[in-house]
């Protein structure tokens, strides 16, 4: 490791869109990242030094670097051609809002009682890794800013970096090409990188039945309104445990939207009701609401692990995905969405004996000030 000064080239975040997530099941997926301002990116330099790894650590794209590719609606970039073909949003974010996302986790390190393990683990976005040579001038460097974010954490808190671990698995299914998340495979990988920084057991992946639903087409076939995407459908696998006993609990939170509003706002909250953690009845565009039904809820997940250690993970919908492959981990694992919290999360942490704290946002939400102030809020709420 070396100390080394960088241009951290970001463009200003402009502000998100999201769907709905008060009634209909597509609308709870979310596209928080998806900017309506895409089609103008404007690149800004900010000199940062921080700690960087060698070059020969770092990812190169030999999967899509020469492919060909456009530009779509909203900026999207559709890249290759066929049933191969990938539609990538282009990074954007400050480092106004990198310096308030982790902030706002060393807020956490500074309020929660020593002895509570505190982890960062950004997640790259799709265009990281398959973005063609060409078209890198329409989107900012993931890679350098994450590194940045990692550089302003507080030495209580952790980094879990994935970056180099998807990076080998790049050439496997790890993000999906239609839709503008990771596919599960991705945070399986993640998964792993965290159990292994947390020192907790992890399971293989052959200790899991695979299941797949066939015909997906995701989210980024309509918010690119390319043609080719969506005639482009993917196969969409998920893993479940084997012989893994366990229960899982949600409080369901009423959500009410308001007109142009890109958030919606709770309204009230159910009482803490049984459920399925994998949902098996959502299919197309809808698929990635596999995992707890979505994110307009609370969800606590008791396992047989008997590790002695309560994990608490604060998401955006990339961190839906995660939990299963904890199932062997954690006793208990909380699972908080940034958006749709309603109680003080010092006292949640402390009622509910939480050992451990995992903060999963993909890039484009950690960089938003949306995020980190949801976060802050939280503490004080």
């Amino acid at each position: 490791m070396f100390s080394i000064a960088l241009p951290l080239l970001l463009a200003l975040a402009s502000s998100p869109t999201e769907a709905s997530a008060a009634n209909n099941p597509e609308d709870d997926i979310d596209v928080d990242f998806l900017h309506s301002e895409m089609e103008s990116i404007v690149l800004g330099t900010s000199a940062r030094t921080f700690e960087m790894p060698s070059a020969s650590g770092e990812y190169v794209n030999t999967i899509t670097g020469n492919a060909p590719f456009r530009r779509a609606r909203r900026g999207i970039l559709v890249v290759g051609s066929g049933d191969t073909v990938r539609a990538l949003e282009p990074f954007k974010g400050s480092a106004r809002g990198i310096e308030a996302y982790a902030s706002a986790i060393n807020e956490y390190a500074s309020a929660l009682p020593e002895g509570i393990n505190i982890y960062c683990m950004p997640v790259p976005t799709a265009v990281a890794y398959y973005c063609p040579d060409a078209a890198t001038r329409y989107t900012a460097p993931v890679r350098r800013a994450m590194l940045d974010l990692f550089s302003q954490l507080d030495s209580k808190v952790t980094p879990v970096d994935i970056y180099p671990t998807l990076g080998l698995h790049a050439s496997e299914p790890i993000y999906s090409r239609t839709d503008h998340h990771w596919a599960p495979l991705g945070a399986y990988y993640a998964a792993g990188c965290f159990a292994s920084v947390a020192g907790t057991p992890f399971r293989p992946l052959s200790d899991y039945d695979t299941r797949s639903v066939e015909g997906y087409v995701g989210t980024m076939a309509r918010f690119s309104a390319d043609r080719a995407v969506g005639r482009a459908p993917e196969e969409f696998v998920y893993y479940t445990p084997l012989d893994s006993t366990y229960t899982v609990d949600y409080v369901k939170y009423s959500i009410r939207k308001a007109k142009g509003a890109t958030v919606g706002t709770v309204t009230g909250e159910s009482e803490p009701q049984e459920g399925p953690f994998f949902y098996n009845t959502f299919h197309g565009a809808s698929s990635y609401l596999t995992f707890m039904g979505g994110d307009t809820r609370l969800t606590r997940i008791r396992t047989s692990a008997n590790t002695g250690r309560r994990l608490l993970i604060l998401k955006d919908s990339f961190g839906n995905a995660i939990p299963p492959y904890l199932f062997s981990s954690f006793d208990e694992i909380h699972v908080v969405d940034c958006r749709y919290f309603t109680k003080n999360i010092v006292s949640y942490v402390a009622d509910n004996n939480i050992s451990d704290i995992l903060f999963v946002n993909n890039m484009t939400h950690a960089v938003s000030l949306r995020t980190s102030e949801a976060y802050r809020r939280y503490l004080i709420q």
